[in-house]
């Protein structure tokens, strides 16, 4: 089964990071977020990977196509110009990068790489978050759902502490960044059947709207209830968020 990695969009909102890199490029630990969601998808046996790209596609083409250079340890020897690989720290990956245009929204993104899944069933991201799912989990529900299409399902914790206030104004309670309750997110790590392309009209459509909620009218849509870690990085708050993570040892995506 293949991963189908949405990294095309122009990052905006990371803007100080992206006028030079796409978004999925940008970096936690030395390595790009991208490489991050690749690892857990590989940790569960997933290694063949399709790559929507768009927005500067190429450093992202660059980055695997050089991938084994950029990862290993060599010498090299100016006078003749010969390298020799000392040490092998490359992946057991197949990526296939597609350019599915600068302008395009996930719709369709998803609609050009459709050749490149074929008939059967494929596994869908974004390439801007991280969690600890379980990949092979969420495709064991999904094939028990027998729906078109799984999502899963994450309730974030609020970003700031809660108070209980009574009327005459003491404070009753306290929580530290509590769950939402009763609020359920798209956190991406989908599991799709291959009739999703049949919900998919052009170019400027997001996935995310008329085509899920044309699946959800069908009763199509089967949601995988994720209570574990996940996170995206839509800022650079969140960038260094992650990277602190990282660098204390304390990444909860970290599963390989």
């Amino acid at each position: 089964m293949k991963a189908v990695i949405l990294a095309g969009g122009t990052g905006s909102r990371l803007s100080e990071a992206t006028n030079l890199i796409p978004k999925p490029m940008v970096e936690i630990g030395g390595k790009p977020i991208l490489w991050h969601i690749m690892k857990i998808y590989s940790y569960y046996g997933f290694n063949e990977f399709v790559i929507c790209c768009g927005y500067k596609q190429y450093v992202i083409k660059e980055y695997f196509a050089n991938y084994f250079h950029h990862n290993c340890d060599m010498t090299v020897d100016l006078s003749d110009n010969s390298i020799s690989i000392l040490d092998n720290h490359s992946e057991n990956w197949k990526v296939t990068m597609i350019d599915t245009g600068l302008y395009t929204l996930t719709g369709g993104r998803i609609k050009r790489i459709r050749q490149y899944v074929g008939d059967e069933p494929f596994l869908l991201t974004y390439g801007d978050g991280v969690a600890d799912v379980d990949i092979r989990q969420t495709v064991e529900a999904h094939k028990q759902s027998g729906k078109l299409l799984t999502m899963t399902a994450h309730q974030p914790r609020g970003k700031l502490g809660v108070l209980n206030i009574s009327d005459d104004g003491t404070v009753k309670s306290f929580k530290e960044k509590p769950s939402e309750t009763g609020t359920w997110i798209n956190a991406g790590f989908f599991v799709c059947e291959p009739d999703i392309f049949n919900y998919l009209k052009g170019d400027y459509e997001m996935f995310e709207k008329e085509p899920l909620q044309h699946i959800i009218n069908e009763k199509q849509l089967h949601a995988f209830r994720h209570s574990g870690f996940w996170k995206s990085m839509d800022t650079l708050s969140d960038n260094r968020e992650l990277n602190e993570m990282w660098d204390t040892g304390n990444a909860p995506w970290k599963i390989w």
